[in-house]
């Protein structure tokens, strides 16, 4: 909102943009790179910028010197808050979001809540005419900043707005007079995550409207969401990294091109699995040589059943992500465990079974069960030599622990 930014943080980012500020920018980065601690970095920098100036290049340098790993070479000239670092999304996925709206040839995007820009900058990137809307002076006044900084400022204009007032009044296909639109609700407040949409800003209403009236427009949504919540015609789409899912996505009438999408990102390449419709649930079957934990966007996606009749696997209990069959599986969709021991979860005869086989580390995994696996990985933990991953789950609905790659 804009009565939440502070009155000298618009006045600050313009500051830093000039030569002095970039001066500043600078040393500050230096020293980080030095491993100067905060009282030694800023009593330098007080010193050499003054004492208003100093907190302010510290704060940026030190988010740019976090932002790296993610945005490479552009962490180095972006303007950020600590808030939309953690909102951004990653570069490359951005620039995949946009390069799937843009692809029939759509030339003009609207970025509805605009935060940072680094949506903005990929739509641009990918060669639209971007306008960037936001009700935040802040959020508008970084946007133009990194526009410029990265380059794409002639194809970027950011204005005032409201979205919600933007959407309602959204007529044949375009919203703000743009072909295509992205939209990232905020789903935070007060440091708290927001998991009813109807509370989100702006509320799930809005996000329904945008992609009913404006056929090529992509929503960033919570991973949680009820598949429930999805309009007919609406793609979702999770997408994992590392495993972890980073984003979910709702695809507009005019991108859908199917009912479900899990998108497995490895080694910078994306591995997509769909589904035209509800692929159902896989059949259950008793456990054979082989786990398989599926990957969390294949989970969330609903389809789980597809990656089981390709394996030739069965879910070793009906409401149970676990995947079982007698062959070994090879990434993206899952990850795969030699099973070496099943018996009915007891902790006492868990211990017993690891100290015969000589196992004195565990990683425990779990699905399905109350048990806190850092807790029960210090309880099982012994002299042996050997390691081990101990799943805890359920098994044709009985506590079982199955004991898996045993070294």
């Amino acid at each position: 909102m804009p009565g939440e930014v502070p009155p000298d943080a618009i006045a600050q980012v313009r500051w830093l943009r000039t030569p002095e500020g970039t001066a500043a920018l600078a040393r500050a980065a230096a020293l980080l790179a030095e491993g100067t601690d905060l009282l030694t970095g800023l009593t330098r920098l007080r010193a050499e910028v003054g004492a208003g100036r100093a907190g302010a290049a510290w704060e940026l340098a030190r988010l740019r010197d976090r932002a790296r790993p993610v945005f490479g070479a552009d962490a180095d000239v972006l303007f950020l808050t600590a808030d939309t670092l953690e909102q951004a999304g990653r570069p490359a996925l951005a620039a995949r979001r946009a390069a799937r709206l843009l692809a029939d040839g759509t030339d003009s995007a609207a970025d509805l809540g605009c935060a940072a820009g680094t949506d903005t900058v990929a739509l641009a990137r990918a060669g639209a005419r971007v306008l960037a809307v936001d009700r935040d002076p802040l959020a508008r006044e970084l946007t133009a900043a990194n526009a410029a900084a990265l380059g794409v400022d002639d194809d970027v204009w950011v204005v005032a707005g409201d979205v919600v007032d933007l959407v309602d009044a959204a007529r044949g296909g375009e919203v703000a007079g743009c072909a295509a639109a992205v939209l990232d609700p905020a789903r935070r407040a007060g440091g708290r995550r927001r998991l009813d949409p109807d509370r989100w800003s702006p509320p799930w209403p809005t996000v329904a409207a945008l992609l009913d009236r404006v056929p090529r427009a992509v929503v960033k949504v919570a991973p949680g969401l009820d598949h429930a919540r999805v309009p007919a015609g609406v793609e979702a789409e999770w997408v994992s990294t590392g495993g972890s899912i980073v984003e979910a996505l709702l695809w507009g009438r005019g991108v859908s091109a199917v009912w479900r999408r899990a998108t497995v990102v490895r080694d910078g390449a994306a591995h997509e699995l769909t589904a035209g419709a509800d692929p159902g649930p896989a059949p259950a079957g008793p456990v054979r040589g082989w786990l398989h934990e599926p990957d969390p966007a294949v989970i969330r996606s609903g389809l789980v059943s597809l990656v089981a009749a390709d394996l030739g696997a069965t879910l070793v209990d009906p409401t149970i992500a676990y995947l079982t069959s007698d062959t070994v599986a090879g990434p993206p969709w899952v990850s795969s465990y030699r099973v070496d021991e099943v018996l009915p979860f007891n902790l006492k005869k868990l211990r017993a079974l690891l100290r015969a086989r000589d196992v004195g580390r565990v990683v425990v995994k779990k699905r399905g069960s109350a048990i806190e696996p850092e807790t029960l990985a210090r309880q099982l933990r012994g002299p042996g030599a050997g390691t081990a991953t101990v799943v805890v789950t359920r098994v044709a609905g009985v506590p079982t622990a199955l004991v898996c790659d045993v070294s």
